[in-house]
């Protein structure tokens, strides 16, 4: 299946992999008057931020991420202007974590609220956070490359290297008092499936609280796809196309072309590249680790989750697990190997923000829990029984269910290895070495070669900047051109989503 185009005589580069980087590269180099080809095994473009109806009729539930704390932070988004492109909701409770006894963690978007709310720690957790949400620009622009470049600014990469230190050792309750904001800490720390407390998680966890707190989490009104449409409009516009229903097996299958873009894992290209791959570089992909898994089970429901705490409703997303040290026990069970009784759950309920997913009156829920890699377990029951714990009534909402176990996240997008959403562990030393060491990581020995993944610098998200960094490398060495393209929308097409 094909949009069509020009032939291959007159390609100039070819991508393989329409997920975020993948387009995000296939974008940037149209837009710098490229011809430009995608390949994409599945039947639709997407990855990691497809939407599609998983249980019922008229139920559009996000295939992996539904919530996008990168889409303001991203300078790929903000080059692109997404923000103008894809309208979103972005909910001013950006992320709670219910607690025992009706009780509930609340960070709102607004930093200052979100103190007065945690009471006696109130005051701890601004003072953590604060100099981090006032400069979140220069957090992102530090976090979002590749570490071993030297950052423009100084003071707010020390500044944020100290608090996750401390908040990635034993030192990580030095300053709190109570449950509740070491509790948001943590909830938002186990995005990462690392080890709890460590340094990676911690430095994680920090910048997405940051941006929680800076411009908010939002979720895109129609589902993630909505981003996807969004870049391949872009491409289409200027003279991109997509082949759907392709797998790459080989380079050798490819059209002769001078930028060959991969946005696969290391694992992947191995195999793809065949004996083009010099062997020390081999050997160096070779050593790269894939980490811990999710299972995903997406719900249709008649009503909203009842919350224990009414206020927890309002929340874009959900991190349920109780305190910082039961979420830190669960964390620790699933990195020895273990499925925990009361598993950590990523919780979203978009069609509070975003009707337009389900039938009038009723709505989706996404959840994601962390088991090891490679497992088969269905872990269906045991999230419902997790989330009935803070919200009582909650089984008895449920119209359908739709589970995949870590086995299947990965047969659904082989760039999940074992079902790792990653695209490879973020511990502290991948994310410098990711996944080689080297200032330009995008780049392969390959001629005109270059992985565009999240296995890549600067690693897993839905942000777009690893294709677009690999596309930026690839016209300085393929192309002669240093200067960045622009990505802004035309007219028409910021017309055609008003």
């Amino acid at each position: 299946m094909s949009d069509g185009g020009a032939g291959d005589a007159q390609l100039d580069a070819v991508v393989v992999g329409a997920g975020p980087n993948g387009l995000a590269a296939a974008v940037t180099l149209a837009r710098a008057g490229l011809k430009v080809r995608v390949y994409e095994r599945a039947d639709h473009a997407g990855g990691g931020a497809a939407t599609r109806e998983l249980t019922l009729p008229g139920f559009l539930h996000d295939v992996c991420s539904a919530v996008h704390p990168l889409a303001f932070e991203s300078r790929f988004f903000r080059e692109f202007a997404l923000a103008r492109r894809v309208p979103f909701a972005t909910p001013e409770l950006s992320f709670a974590q219910p607690l025992e006894r009706g009780r509930a963690a609340l960070a709102y978007r607004d930093l200052a609220r979100t103190r007065d709310e945690l009471g006696v720690d109130g005051r701890a957790y601004e003072k953590l956070m604060r100099p981090l949400v006032d400069h979140a620009d220069r957090v992102a622009a530090f976090t979002g490359a590749s570490l071993l470049r030297v950052p423009s600014a100084v003071r707010t990469p020390v500044e944020f290297g100290l608090r996750a230190l401390e908040q990635g050792s034993a030192a990580w309750n030095a300053r709190f008092r109570e449950e509740a904001a070491p509790a948001l800490l943590t909830g938002v720390a186990a995005h990462t499936i690392l080890p709890q407390p460590s340094l990676a998680a911690a430095a994680a966890g920090l910048a997405l609280g940051t941006y929680a707190h800076a411009r908010g989490w939002p979720i895109p009104i129609g589902g993630s796809q909505k981003i996807i449409d969004a870049m391949l409009d872009d491409l289409r516009a200027h003279g991109g196309e997509l082949v759907l229903d392709q797998e790459i097996a080989s380079l050798d299958e490819l059209p002769r072309v001078r930028a060959t873009m991969m946005d696969v894992t290391p694992r992947a290209l191995i195999r793809i590249a065949r004996e083009r791959m010099p062997a020390a570089y081999r050997r160096s992909l070779e050593t790269f680790r894939y980490g811990g898994a999710v299972a995903k089970v997406d719900f249709a429901l008649r009503e909203p989750v009842p919350w224990a705490d009414a206020e927890v409703r309002r929340a874009g997303t959900v991190h349920v697990g109780g305190t910082r040290d039961e979420v830190a026990y669960s964390e620790n069970e699933v990195n020895a190997g273990r499925l925990p009784e009361r598993p950590y759950v990523l919780v979203s309920q978009p069609t509070l923000f975003d009707p337009s997913r389900a039938p009038d009156g009723q709505h989706t829920l996404w959840t994601y829990t962390h088991v090891p890699a490679g497992s088969t377990a269905d872990r269906q029951e045991a999230v419902i029984r997790q989330i009935e714990r803070f919200a009582p009534g909650f089984r008895d909402t449920i119209l359908a269910t739709h589970s995949r176990t870590a086995v299947e996240v990965e047969r659904h997008n082989p760039n999940y290895p074992g079902g790792d959403i990653a695209a490879g562990a973020p511990s502290f030393w991948q994310l410098i070495r990711r996944p080689v060491l080297s200032t330009d990581p995008w780049r392969t020995p390959m001629r005109g070669v270059y992985l565009a993944s999240a296995s890549v610098a600067p690693g897993p998200g839905v942000h777009g900047l690893a294709g677009w960094f690999a596309a930026l490398s690839a016209l300085r060495h393929e192309f002669g051109t240093r200067t960045l393209p622009d990505l802004s929308p035309e007219r028409w097409q910021l017309a055609a989503t008003e």
